[in-house]
């Protein structure tokens, strides 16, 4: 015996149909690893405790929550930078969006602090226009907003303001 709410031969739905809406993930893991690759190169690994993909215009989004942590690769394959964060999302072309307690670091030296950042894939740089506060050994630089090469090595902040110490 079988029962349902409706003609089976009239309301018969694609598996494609099921009540997956704009706002509704189409899978969701946990323990979630992303290696990033550029011709077949590996650029970086990304790590979260959660994620979830959604279908978008333009393709997929991974909103990733529960400890991100990303760790890009210089040319020859070492890490060079890593980013912490709360929450972040990675799209299609590999661009990076990460916020909530965002925390940049390179070679041990240059910690950039800041609640949102971008890291772009085309041009590999990341970028804020949050308030942020960069710090090396000696010298420490506020402002709002930012932009840096994925290893910090070149950085421009803007409407900065600091203190350095002179030996």
């Amino acid at each position: 015996m079988t029962s349902g709410c409706g003609n089976p031969h009239k309301e018969r739905r694609s598996p494609g149909t099921v009540l997956i809406g704009i706002n509704h993930p189409v899978q969701e893991s946990w323990t979630v690893h992303f290696t990033l690759t550029e011709s077949g190169i590996k650029r970086g690994i990304i790590e979260a405790g959660h994620g979830e993909e959604y279908k978008i215009n333009t393709g997929n989004e991974h909103h990733l929550d529960h400890g991100i942590n990303v760790t890009l690769f210089d040319i020859t394959g070492n890490p060079s930078t890593t980013i912490t964060a709360e929450r972040a999302v990675i799209h299609d072309n590999q661009d990076i969006e990460a916020q909530g307690h965002v925390v940049i670091t390179s070679g041990g030296t240059t910690v950039i602090k800041t609640e949102y950042v971008k890291r772009t894939s085309n041009d590999k740089m990341i970028r804020s226009d949050r308030f942020v506060t960069i710090t090396k050994p000696d010298e420490t630089i506020t402002g709002q907003g930012f932009e840096s090469d994925e290893s910090l090595k070149k950085y421009r902040i803007f409407r900065g303001s600091g203190k350095a110490f002179i030996k």
